[in-house]
């Protein structure tokens, strides 16, 4: 199964040092059930998008809890066997759609690609993610900003340039 795990420039450095994802259980996204329900399609590369867009989302929440991070959302895109992939049970019957759990951890070989937004992105980026507690809350112009942030399309990246992802390549 594919899976879209959202990270930051420091994760992702930290995967390439370590050379896995994640030490334990770690939060993903994927084609579940109910993503097909909430994206109503049946369109397999629509979906992966969708899966895509939602770690997107998730990168952005991470850059909100991490202010020294470089304001770029990251996901990467890794194959991990169905039965390391489960619904979140932390998140009670209800998980957001697409969001699953991974048992972790996943070798960085696993990677089938990196997805980063471009530098041009920043400024919407660092004000999404200030944006976010206002736009949960409600708040209809810090959505907006959240918003602005998804109209910038993460760029895609083969696995062999994450060392210069990360600033690591020679």
């Amino acid at each position: 199964m594919r899976v879209y795990v959202p990270l930051t420039l420091p994760g992702l450095a930290e995967a390439y040092r370590t050379g896995e994802l994640g030490a334990g259980p770690f939060g993903a996204y994927a084609v579940t059930p109910g993503l097909r329900e909430w994206y109503v399609s049946d369109d397999t590369e629509e979906l992966e998008y969708a899966a895509l867009g939602r770690a997107a989302l998730a990168s952005l929440r991470l850059l909100a809890e991490e202010p020294e991070a470089p304001r770029r959302r990251v996901v990467i895109a890794v194959d991990v066997a169905d039965r390391a992939v489960s619904a979140d049970p932390g998140r009670g019957l209800d998980p957001a759609p697409g969001e699953v759990r991974v048992a972790g951890p996943v070798p960085l070989g696993k990677a089938a690609s990196v997805h980063v937004d471009a530098a041009d992105a920043q400024a919407d980026v660092a004000a999404a993610a200030d944006a976010l507690p206002a736009a949960d809350g409600g708040d209809d112009d810090a959505q907006s900003l959240v918003d602005g942030a998804e109209d910038h399309e993460l760029l895609w990246f083969a696995t062999q340039e994450i060392a210069n992802l990360v600033g690591r390549g020679d």
